[in-house]
């Protein structure tokens, strides 16, 4: 069993997949990480922008259901050009209704926190793929996220 994070400012009892945000790095979903510290400063992050208080929720998740058929599994283990290609498809805010694929869980490293200006740059060619994949890379170093976008993902978690 794997213990998985989300930083907020609400603690979370109960997922529910329609009041999470579309336009994120793999799509509308429930981000996780594994990086106790990454999930701290997400917290912190919530709480300046919403107020209240930083919470660590915590989630066990068992991850031999990423290989064994169970879910459907997309992986990127590095920033690459498919990658960079997949957070494009999410995020670009001119896709409308927003593109969803069709994997269960999605785990890959995070987006830096200026995506929408990259995207914009890019989509009007005013940097090609290569700059483009530079320019997405989290400032902070490399991070990994889990992005879990279904019910049957859902399902998966345990609170701790």
């Amino acid at each position: 069993m794997k213990t998985l994070y989300h930083g907020s400012n609400v603690a979370i009892t109960q997922i529910d997949l329609s009041k999470c945000t579309p336009y994120k790095d793999f799509g509308q979903a429930f981000y996780l990480t594994e990086d106790l510290e990454q999930a701290e400063r997400l917290a912190e992050a919530r709480v300046d922008i919403f107020g209240g208080e930083p919470i660590l929720n915590k989630f066990s998740f068992d991850e031999t259901t990423l290989n064994d058929g169970t879910l459907r599994f997309k992986s990127f283990n590095a920033y690459n050009e498919d990658w960079a290609d997949f957070i494009y498809l999410h995020r670009d805010e001119t896709i409308v209704p927003p593109y969803m694929h069709n994997f269960d869980v999605v785990y890959g490293p995070i987006a830096n926190d200026r995506v929408g200006l990259q995207i914009r740059n890019y989509r009007l060619g005013n940097i090609d793929k290569q700059e483009f994949l530079r320019r997405l890379r989290y400032m902070k170093g490399i991070t990994f996220q889990y992005a879990f976008c279904t019910p049957l993902a859902i399902n998966q978690l345990r609170v701790l």
